[in-house]
């Protein structure tokens, strides 16, 4: 499986010790860097992880900045060109740890007919989900609204943690660039829902989320939301009807 993590103006936030020990720790895993045009440390740091790690961590670099939605598609277009038979992301900033890729990947093992695994922020006795408050209800605001959008019962479309089943179906699903830069999952999910019907999408649990602060999605990006929600809607219309949670 190649993980693909996008990367902008990482430098401050790059655990480079942990990217190693998870390469080092397991062979089910590579990881796949995609430098977004970052403009601080971020290209050197990964070009020596790259280095450390030969086979094992790649990184691809865009020029200029493209945003995420196109880092993560140009990500895993180049892991499928690779050949690799599961592909997926993860945030840099390591939210949901490393270990999250084998969760998805073996998911995908065990259940030949899902396409896709969606990590999800379900907040469950013992189970380690770190939210703030704040983001934590927005979300929840989000995720209504998202679910009437896909007229799927999802319950959390963006966290950072998905893992699809490679092949060509998958590269033609990814040719067309996204239409929103940071609801691309939404748009990736109703592709995938359009291709291969709701059954072949599965969401699971994640078992550890903490958020790390700083990150660049605020209140004018959720202000934003719904025209970004309807221009999906226009171009992904579902076929049945609407459930929301």
């Amino acid at each position: 499986m190649a993980l693909v993590i996008p990367a902008w103006n990482e430098a401050r936030r790059l655990q480079d010790a942990a990217f190693l020990a998870f390469v080092e720790s397991q062979d089910v895993v590579d990881l796949h860097f995609v430098d977004d045009g970052s403009q601080d440390a971020t290209p050197a740091r990964l070009a020596a992880l790259a280095t450390a790690a030969p086979g094992r961590i790649t990184v691809q670099r865009l020029q200029p900045n493209r945003g995420k939605a196109e880092a993560v598609r140009a990500g895993l277009l180049a892991a499928l060109a690779e050949g690799y038979p599961f592909v997926g992301y993860l945030d840099a900033d390591l939210a949901a740890p490393l270990e999250t890729a084998l969760l998805l990947r073996d998911e995908l093992v065990r259940r030949p007919t899902v396409a896709m695994v969606l990590g999800s922020r379900v907040k469950l006795l013992g189970w380690h989900i770190h939210r703030s408050e704040r983001r934590h209800y927005l979300g929840r605001i989000f995720a209504t609204c998202a679910s009437i959008t896909l007229a799927l019962p999802v319950y959390d479309t963006q966290c950072g943690a998905k893992a699809m089943r490679g092949g060509p179906a998958l590269d033609a699903l990814l040719r067309a660039p996204f239409l929103s830069r940071w609801l691309f999952d939404v748009e990736l999910i109703a592709r995938l829902r359009d291709a291969v019907g709701e059954s072949a999408l599965r969401e699971l649990p994640l078992p550890r989320w903490e958020d790390p602060g700083g990150s660049s999605v605020g209140l004018k990006d959720f202000v934003r939301a719904p025209l970004e929600l309807w221009r999906i809607w226009r171009r992904y219309p579902p076929r049945g009807g609407v459930a929301g949670r």
